[in-house]
């Protein structure tokens, strides 16, 4: 019988690289799980809606219509015009009667006391805050502009004859704060926009504002003095606000109120509006403090592009 050899014993070293090498071999036959098909859930919001701030915002304030003597009216085709391709507001009203009590309220949120049109306006000038005052304390600069106002500062009831200027549709000139270089003539309304500042408001006569003239001379005036301005506005970061300041008196002081140039989502819109809205949304437009009514009426916020 043949004896067995003995195995010769194997070294440490080669039982450390067999082990090592069981262990890759092992690995590598691990399937790795399939990756997780669990999603994270996320919720979006749509923004709150913010007010453009405008290099130049222009405010011309016509006379004494209700709104359905104007939209649609083909008497007005340049003030349609201005409607189907801005935001014209289908539920604005004025605050009161007679004109100066709106255009006070439209300029400083409140009417001051006042009831009528007596010139110059009972307790004025005033020391109440106004629009003037919060957009030059906050930096930027304002100017109203009115037809026939025979210079710059003049604080007349009257120019121009019946159908001139009236004091009684300028408020700004009714403000101790707001100084007389601010209150100019529509001869200073400069042809250079970029040289506007940055709020103006424009104030026709009373042939071309329809109180006494017609709603065609009121449209005619407006397109061959703003036109260029309301098309120049859409493409240079500007805004053309035309509202008026009452109804004829012949209805529930329903008034038109356009909205017109760059960042405006064409279309009509249904909220109720009044003067101390518009008020409400230019302060906010430019971050400025609130004053009178305007502290608790709501800005427009729904029609910017």
């Amino acid at each position: 019988m043949v004896p067995l050899r003995r195995l010769a014993p194997r070294s440490a070293a080669t039982l450390l690289a067999a082990a090592a090498l069981a262990t890759i071999a092992a690995s590598a036959c691990v399937v790795a799980p399939p990756p997780s098909t669990t999603t994270t859930s996320t919720t979006t919001t749509t923004p709150p809606a913010t007010i453009p701030r405008y290099d130049h915002v222009v405010v011309v304030v016509e006379e004494n219509h209700r709104e359905s003597s104007i939209i649609g009216n083909a008497n007005a085709p340049y003030i349609n015009s201005l409607a189907a391709g801005g935001a014209l507001f289908t539920q604005s009203y004025a605050v009161t009667h007679p004109s100066q009590p709106n255009y006070l309220a439209l300029f400083s949120g409140g009417t001051q006391g006042v009831t009528d049109d007596t010139c110059p306006p009972p307790g004025s000038p005033y020391a109440t805050d106004n629009l003037g005052t919060q957009i030059g304390d906050a930096g930027f600069t304002f100017t109203g502009y009115s037809e026939d106002l025979p210079s710059a500062g003049s604080t007349v009831c009257n120019a121009g004859g019946s159908s001139g200027y009236y004091r009684k549709h300028n408020p700004w000139v009714d403000f101790a704060s707001v100084p007389a270089a601010a209150n100019q003539p529509f001869t200073a309304f400069p042809t250079d926009f970029t040289t506007l500042p940055t709020l103006s408001f424009v104030v026709p006569n009373q042939l071309h504002d329809m109180h006494d003239g017609t709603i065609a001379q009121g449209d005619t005036w407006l397109s061959d003095n703003l036109g260029t301005y309301a098309t120049w506005a859409g493409t240079h970061n500007s805004l053309l606000i035309v509202t008026w300041d009452e109804d004829d008196f012949f209805g529930t002081n329903q008034i038109a109120t356009i909205f017109y140039g760059a960042h405006v989502a064409p279309g009509s819109y249904s909220e109720h509006i009044d003067h101390y809205s518009v008020l409400r949304t230019l302060e906010d437009m430019y971050g400025l403090r609130t004053v009178g009514a305007s502290t608790t009426a709501t800005p427009i916020t729904d029609c910017w592009a």
